[in-house]
């Protein structure tokens, strides 16, 4: 079902039409609208697109307001999808606002864009809120023509309006997008997803030293791969550095999740700082094991991705010991000192799959190779990726929320797409490619063990509001797994 825009003015319906755009003419005004608005009795997806005038400082002629809400008869009406078009709408390169846009029953100037802005409007129009009851998926966009400091009626509105109708014209091909993404469809969640035992206990950790020692504290690298956690963080008063040297003297020191060297330690020592150890325990264990098996002189397969934080600071163990495999063919060719005297351990964030490939292909070359007495591959990587198995093998998409740095997000992706579907890591709904969505009624959504959960509520809200307003929870497992918090913090 392809949605249809609607644009008050003949103008305005002339700057929209394009190949693959459906555009109804409503004519202009709340009696007009409200006459278009009554016809739409099926569900299909509504695009209203026009002219409005800006009652804030905040826009300008030319600009794009996506409303998050307008007034309708009832009262405000939440438009879910709003930052999901807004943010194609910015890959266009266009100058793209977020904020309600609130209906008048006639043109607005002077004092009364002052009472609509204190309201919270950024825009006002005179036709979007007779729309609010319309049954399917809906959403606004207006360019703006007039401002405060722009009035309408004054020279130059002949040359804003032609401004801003080339902004319309220029976010056509978005507006397609919407149109053929939104529609009726059911959202897959995959559960367990999103914090960890050993995430949430990082977190924390940052969390209880700003608050015992005051800020700032310096986190050496990311405390998780997660961009959205470290700005919320660095927000609060922590500071991240690449190294221990950059941390003046003495100060609070949090060592992030992933593990470091001896080498850090020593060095951290060596400026007097006072250090944290936020290492996820399951790392640690990692580490241990390396220890045992290099002490009693074996050679050591590190199964993992040389270039990630965990495998660095796991090498770092013992590096003359230490080799690191990082797929099935360097297995295959992988040569030691002495075949009988060798060991393996793993990344904790791997896929599941593919590790046990590489582990395969080494046991059958070294029959002698000693083993790690539980999987090294941790719990929630487990979890999360048997629980993207069961939502991939019946969705038509899958939505992975993690940062692009995030092994075990990108191994989720990795894992539905071998399951067969398609699959796309994102940040956050920003990232969302409204092509995507076209024809994919069910939407299977993840997030690795380092993104928050709020971004799977932002992303799960906005397909809501694109038509996807059914919602499953898929769930593999409980985890009620807890670790105890360091001393320093405790």
């Amino acid at each position: 079902m392809t949605g249809v825009v609607c644009a008050p003015m003949y103008v305005e319906a002339a700057a929209l039409r394009a190949p693959g755009v459906r555009v109804l003419h409503t004519g202009m005004g709340p009696r007009r609208a409200a006459e278009s608005a009554s016809r739409f009795k099926s569900g299909t997806p509504i695009l209203v697109a026009g002219v409005a005038g800006g009652v804030t400082e905040s826009v300008r002629p030319g600009d794009l307001v996506v409303a998050t809400e307008i007034d309708g008869p009832d009262g405000p009406i939440s438009l879910p999808s709003a930052p999901l078009l807004a943010a194609s709408l910015r890959r266009l390169g266009l100058t793209v606002h977020l904020g309600p846009i609130a209906s008048s029953e006639a043109l607005v100037d002077g004092a009364d864009r002052t009472r609509f802005a204190e309201r919270g409007a950024l825009a006002v129009d005179m036709e979007s809120a007779q729309f609010a009851s319309v049954p399917g998926p809906l959403a606004v966009v207006r360019t703006i023509v007039d401002t405060p400091e722009h009035p309408l009626l004054r020279p130059g509105t002949v040359l804003r309006g032609i401004g801003g109708l080339r902004s319309l014209r220029a976010a056509t091909p978005v507006l397609r997008e919407w149109c053929e993404a939104a529609g009726p469809g059911e959202i897959l969640l995959a559960s367990p997803r999103s914090f960890c035992a050993g995430v949430d206990r990082a977190i924390e950790i940052v969390e209880r030293a700003l608050e015992r020692y005051g800020a700032p504290v310096y986190v050496r690298r990311q405390i998780v791969h997660n961009a959205h956690v470290v700005r919320r963080l660095e927000g609060m008063g922590a500071v991240f550095v690449q190294e221990v040297e950059e941390v003046p003297a003495g100060a609070t020191t949090v060592l992030a999740a992933h593990g470091v060297a001896p080498a850090v330690r020593e060095a951290a020592a060596e400026r007097d700082l006072k250090v944290i150890d936020a290492t996820c325990p399951l790392v640690t264990k990692v580490h241990n094991e390396v220890r045992r098996y290099s002490s009693r002189g074996d050679t050591v397969f590190l199964i993992g991705h040389a270039d990630h934080e965990e495998v660095e600071g796991t090498v770092g163990e013992a590096p003359d010991s230490v080799v690191v495999v990082e797929d099935a063919s360097a297995a295959a060719h992988v040569q030691v000192p002495d075949p009988r005297r060798v060991a393996y351990a793993m990344q904790t964030t791997l896929a599941v799959d593919e590790a046990e490939e590489i582990a395969s292909v080494l046991r059958k070359r070294f029959p002698a190779m000693s083993a790690p007495r539980r999987d090294d591959i941790c719990y929630a990587t487990t979890n999360r990726q048997r629980a993207i198995r069961a939502v991939a093998d019946n969705a038509d998409l899958v939505l992975v929320v993690g940062s692009t740095n995030s092994s075990n997000s990108k191994r989720l992706v990795e894992v539905a797409q071998r399951q067969g579907a398609r699959a796309h890591l994102v940040d956050d709904v920003s990232e969302v490619d409204l092509r995507w969505l076209a024809g994919a009624r069910t939407i299977g959504i993840t997030a690795g063990a380092s993104a928050p959960p709020h971004l799977v509520e932002e992303l799960t809200g906005c397909l809501a509001g694109m038509g996807r307003n059914s919602v499953r929870d898929t769930q593999v497992a409980d985890e009620d797994v807890r670790f105890t918090l360091p001393r320093e913090v405790g």
